[in-house]
């Protein structure tokens, strides 16, 4: 509370100016005296706030008590000791390097261990190391004296689920275990021109030769990529990689896909229905149509057209012949692909045609691959094929001047031309899977719309 004795005092000048204005506005005028009168009034409210405000308090006399406590300061040998006591680990990495042998690969690692060298020379899975290719990264953790205590690589076996090589040394001998990787996955967009040819294209791009294998699959049945493609010809592709520790592992699929050939515009997004029970999936237009054609346009990836499906004159009988196929020329040994589904219904030689193959399909339609070197191993009458499966290799077996490939398109038995027939694609997506599909669809529209060059030339979106 306000102090008692400085309340008194201040209590008395209050009282005191106001008697003083008391007799000044007595005699004066009605006005002033109601104006007095309000100042008297606040006054007085004034001396009464005064009385019962709180005093701020007197620091100087709050009560001070004083604590004080030993600290046990460390034992700096103590410490010197427990650090002595636990072992010094180095860990060093490495990349593999052309030419690379095991003791150079362990000497930049700063490894300096005669039994872990033995170890990994006589060890099957821990000599694995020694058959990475170079660039790729080797973890090794030694002691003070340079002994190796553990040694990390990811395996290069092609699998589909990574493993990494782990050697551990377990007192005074070595183990070495393969375990499964553990790998972050990464969607990239990369788009291309071509100028010269579809891998020159992609080279420059930085796209993965097994992503290009995977573009000239997803469009084989629109676009031939021996003879259809064009200087200037655009293409964008959305896949999936597969890292560890920054290191790229492997890659993955190819979620979407765009080229602009020839003015067409050709597009595939892949999509896998989550609530199929029998998985898989495939790859489809934006607007939910499959883009896998009954037959494919080429059996070859790869390769220009020699001689097409017209009337000619026999390079060997010197005769004016209708040619009843395509041929495609090819090295020796370049893969054959069924150009779709059905039944091997000849496999062996026939007069002119040489190493022969004959795929019988539905609906009447049948397939003849001529002039083979050999046939796919295990190849044989009445087995199953998918389409592009290997189903032999391009050689110049019959009546052939050059390696090439001898193709034929039969409609009940009767040629027809590979090149123009129209064929069906397969059932598009509907119901409850096209809305599935639509918001998979859009997410790759997005990329591909980034993809774009502005100022590209205009191009139609292609209707088949």
């Amino acid at each position: 509370m306000f102090p008692q004795d400085k309340f008194k005092r201040v209590t008395s000048r209050c009282i005191s100016t106001l008697q003083s204005c008391h007799h000044k506005i007595s005699g004066s005028s009605p006005k002033t005296r109601i104006v007095g009168a309000s100042a008297l009034f606040l006054a007085a409210f004034t001396i009464g706030a005064a009385g019962f405000a709180p005093a701020e308090p007197d620091l100087k006399d709050a009560p001070v008590n004083p604590i004080s406590k030993e600290l046990a300061l460390p034992d700096l040998q103590q410490q010197i000791s427990a650090l002595e006591d636990n072992a010094q680990y180095y860990v060093n990495e490495e990349k593999v390097r052309t030419g690379d042998t095991l003791a150079t690969l362990l000497n930049r690692l700063g490894v300096d261990d005669d039994e872990a060298a033995s170890f990994i020379k006589s060890d099957t899975l821990a000599r694995s190391v020694m058959q990475l290719r170079a660039g790729k990264r080797v973890v090794a953790k030694t002691d003070e004296n340079g002994e190796l205590v553990s040694l990390s690589a990811t395996l290069d076996d092609g699998g589909d689920t990574p493993r990494n090589l782990v050697i551990s040394r377990e007192g005074e001998h070595f183990k070495a275990d393969a375990v499964p990787a553990t790998l972050e996955r990464r969607v990239e967009m990369r788009a291309g021109v071509i100028f010269s040819s579809l891998f020159a294209a992609t080279d420059t791009a930085q796209i993965p030769d097994a992503i290009a294998l995977q573009l000239v699959d997803m469009f084989a049945t629109n676009i031939n990529f021996a003879a259809d493609l064009r200087r200037g010809d655009r293409f964008n592709v959305v896949y999936e990689t597969f890292w560890q520790n920054g290191d790229l592992v492997r890659t993955g699929r190819v979620l979407a896909g765009e080229f602009d050939n020839a003015g067409n515009r050709y597009q595939a997004v892949w999509f896998s229905d989550p609530a199929s029970k029998t998985g898989g999936g495939g790859y489809y237009a934006f607007d939910g149509k499959s883009l896998k054609k009954a037959f494919l346009k080429s059996p070859l990836a790869f390769t220009r057209i020699s001689s097409g499906f017209s009337m000619r004159l026999h390079p060997i009988l010197g005769k004016w012949k209708q040619h009843t196929g395509v041929d495609f020329a090819a090295p020796t040994g370049t893969p054959i692909h069924a150009a779709a589904d059905g039944v091997i219904d000849f496999v062996g030689k026939q007069n002119g045609y040489g190493n022969i193959v004959v795929v019988k399909h539905w609906s009447g339609y049948s397939t003849a691959y001529g002039h083979m070197s050999r046939f796919a191993a295990g190849l044989k009458k009445g087995m199953k094929v998918s389409q592009s499966d290997v189903i032999g290799y391009v050689g110049m077996t019959g009546w052939a001047t050059g390696p090439h490939l001898h193709y034929e398109f039969r409609v009940n038995n009767v040629p027809r031309n590979p090149l123009s027939v129209d064929v069906p694609n397969n059932q598009a997506l509907n119901g409850q899977q096209l809305q599935r599909f639509r918001a998979v669809a859009a997410d790759m529209q997005h990329r591909m719309a980034m993809l774009r060059v502005p100022g590209a030339p205009d191009v139609k979106l292609a209707s088949k």
